[in-house]
C-alpha cells in the first residue's frame, strides 16, 4: 500500500474541494487542465452494490438521477467516493445548465452525462493524500470500464492559455486548472481555480414583476447577492431568458413566498409594483458585464439552481492568478 493511502470505512460525507475565480490560466507544466461543465456538482456514494447522489450541499438527488446512479453503481468497485459534475450535452458538445432543468425531455441529439473527475476514496482506501493526478489515473481505470451516463473528465497537461482559447472559441463556459501534484483540499482555494469565457453566476430572487402584453407568469426577476453581513443587495432584473411555460413556473414557485417589505438592503432603481418574496430561491444567469451601479447588464435567466443555498450568493469576482507555488510543496516531474 502506497504511503499516502490508508485504510479507512468509507465516510458518510466528503465535502468536495472548489475552485477560486481567476482572472487569468495559471501557466506553467505544474497545472493540468479541465473544461468547465454548465451543470450540477454531484459527489457519488457507492456502497453495497447501490449509489446515492448526493450535492455539495448534502442534498440526496439520486431518485432525480436514477439512471445516473445506476451506471455508476455498476462500476467495477465495491466502495467509492467519487466527485463530478452532472450536465446536458448537446450535439455541439456543449453543456446547458438550461437543458438540464429538464432533463426528462431532451433536446435532439443531447444526452445527460455525469463526468467523473475525482476519486476520494476507493475499496477502503482513503486516497485524499494523494496527488491528484495520481487520483485521476485511478479514476481512468474504473470508468473507462464503464457505460454512459457516466464519462471520465478528460484534461490536458500544461498549454492552459491555449485551451482556454480552444474552449472559448467552441462557446464552453471556460476552464478549470488544478495543481497536478495537490492532495484533496476540501474548500476553495488556489490548488483548483477556474477561468471563465462567459459571465454568469448565481442570484438570490428577491422579487418579480408582472407580465406585460400577452405573456403570462411573471415579467422579471429581481435579483441580488449578499453583501457585508447578511443583506442582500440589489443587482437588477431579468426578464429574457424564459419560456412560456418556465415563466409560469416560477409564478407558481414564487406566489408562497410572497411577503409585504422587500427583502433588498436598498431598493434605488427597483420597480415600484413589485411582488417581494422570501430570498429562498437562486437563479443561474448569464450576462455581458455589470455597469459602474452594480447592476447587471444585458442578463438572461438559464434556470433555478436547486444545488445551491441562497446565503453562498455572493457577487463573484475575479482575483489575480498568482504564479508562487504553496510553500513546502515539490515540484513534481511528469
Amino acid at each position: 500500500m502506497r504511503d499516502r493511502e490508508r485504510r479507512s470505512p468509507l465516510p458518510p460525507f466528503i465535502e468536495p474541494q472548489l475552485a477560486l475565480l481567476v482572472d487569468r490560466v495559471p501557466p506553467g507544466d505544474d497545472w493540468l487542465h479541465e473544461l468547465k461543465y454548465d451543470g450540477y456538482r454531484i459527489l457519488a456514494r457507492v456502497e453495497r452494490g447501490g449509489a446515492r447522489l448526493m450535492s455539495r450541499n448534502r442534498n440526496d438527488w439520486t431518485l432525480r438521477f436514477q439512471e445516473v446512479a445506476q451506471a455508476v453503481a455498476a462500476l467495477p468497485l465495491r466502495s467509492a467516493w467519487l466527485d463530478g459534475e452532472i450536465a446536458v450535452v448537446l450535439r455541439d458538445g456543449t453543456t446547458s445548465f438550461a437543458a438540464l432543468q429538464n432533463a426528462g425531455s431532451l433536446p435532439t441529439g443531447a444526452a445527460l452525462a455525469y463526468f467523473l473527475f475525482d476519486v476520494l476514496h476507493l475499496d477502503g482506501r482513503d486516497l485524499r493524500a494523494l496527488p491528484l493526478e495520481e487520483r485521476k489515473r485511478a479514476l481512468r481505470s474504473l470508468v473507462g470500464r464503464g457505460g454512459e451516463p457516466v464519462r471520465y473528465g478528460e484534461h490536458v497537461l500544461g498549454s492552459g492559455a491555449e485551451f482556454f482559447r480552444a474552449a472559448c472559441g467552441r462557446g464552453l463556459e471556460g476552464i478549470v486548472s488544478k495543481r497536478r501534484d495537490g492532495p484533496h483540499r476540501a474548500g476553495r482555494g488556489r490548488d483548483w481555480v477556474k477561468v471563465k469565457c462567459v459571465r454568469a453566476q448565481e442570484f438570490v430572487i428577491g422579487g418579480f414583476t408582472e407580465p406585460q402584453g400577452s405573456r403570462l407568469g411573471i415579467g422579471a426577476l429581481l435579483l441580488g447577492t449578499h453583501g457585508a453581513g447578511a443583506s442582500l443587495d440589489y443587482a437588477g432584473k431579468v426578464g429574457t431568458g424564459f419560456t412560456a411555460s418556465t415563466a409560469q413556473a416560477l409564478r407558481r414557485r414564487l406566489e408562497p413566498l410572497e411577503r409585504e417589505a422587500s427583502p433588498f438592503a436598498s431598493n434605488p432603481g427597483v420597480p415600484r409594483t413589485a411582488h417581494w418574496v422570501e430570498p429562498r430561491l437562486v437563479a443561474q444567469v448569464r450576462f455581458t458585464e455589470w455597469t459602474r451601479d452594480g447592476r447587471l447588464r444585458h442578463p438572461s435567466f438559464e434556470g433555478l439552481r436547486e444545488d445551491k443555498e441562497p446565503t453562498e450568493v455572493r457577487r463573484e469576482q475575479a482575483e489575480p492568478t498568482t504564479h508562487e507555488r504553496m510553500p513546502g510543496r515539490r515540484r513534481r516531474g511528469r
